[in-house]
């Protein structure tokens, strides 16, 4: 099997950036900036393929990735990555020894304050475990993504209208699709800590865009996940607004997701 890193980075000095992430494999870089080229390095004997385009968007990111990938396995990434050596061999050696899955999770060093998983064994996703991956923890069998017609949204995510989501909603259509997918404990590399481009406290709009997310993520009982997300969290989210208020904000967004 071949292998393939899909980076979706902003405004970055593409060899720079392969050297700081530690890439030693074959990679794709989206590097949205303010001009449209295409660029073929070579850096280490690995094959670099750089796009330059003057988009925001890492759903649109992440598509193109796929779009311009030719590798059976990819991994998708960000830019604030340092993998560890080896990356490639453990993921390729994960997907030979579970030849029916299509998607595989895997760890990285995460500051605590981002940390929403971490696989201490290998076990199935379903719909019960699904939503706490991010993008960068993910990797795909690229044919079983192409045939499916499996991309990200471009409604969530940096660059985006909505706040975070798109990865959740990645493997929700993965899994509406019929794919396996697993969790693996290999540790691939470090997230070096960054403020987000999207969070900017529990604000009016993260839970208006919450609902919008929740439309998409569960349907008709979207009202019901979004309580008993503001119940679990409402220690840490309910500080500045209420639970009445933020909950009112969240079915505000549920109905907006429905004429989308």
């Amino acid at each position: 099997m071949t292998f393939q890193l899909l980076i979706s980075s902003l405004n970055s000095e593409p060899e720079n950036l392969i050297k700081t992430m530690n890439v030693k494999s074959d990679a794709v870089v989206i590097n949205q900036c303010d001009k449209d080229d295409e660029t073929a390095l070579c850096i280490d004997g690995h094959n670099i393929k750089v796009l330059s385009r003057n988009e925001r968007g890492v759903g649109l990111s992440r598509n193109l990735a796929i779009d311009n990938s030719t590798a059976d396995i990819l991994l998708f990434s960000d830019e604030d990555i340092v993998y560890t050596d080896g990356y490639e061999e453990a993921v390729l050696e994960a997907f030979e020894s579970k030849k029916d899955a299509s998607v595989l999770t895997f760890n990285f060093d995460v500051d605590e304050r981002r940390r929403t998983y971490y696989n201490t064994d290998s076990h199935q996703i379903t719909w019960k475990n699904y939503g706490r991956y991010p993008a960068y923890a993910i990797a795909v069998r690229r044919k079983d993504i192409i045939d499916n017609g499996i991309r990200y949204s471009t409604l969530f995510g940096g660059g985006a209208k909505y706040s975070n989501g798109e990865d959740s909603l990645f493997l929700h259509d993965c899994l509406k699709k019929g794919l396996l997918m697993y969790s693996e404990t290999a540790l691939l590399g470090q997230e070096t800590y960054r403020e987000s481009t999207w969070f900017k406290g529990y604000s009016e709009k993260f839970f208006f865009d919450r609902g919008v997310l929740y439309h998409f993520l569960y349907g008709k009982a979207a009202s019901v996940f979004g309580l008993r997300f503001l119940l679990k969290n409402k220690s840490t989210m309910l500080k500045e607004i209420s639970l009445i208020k933020a909950f009112s904000l969240l079915r505000k967004g549920i109905k907006e997701g429905k004429t989308l």
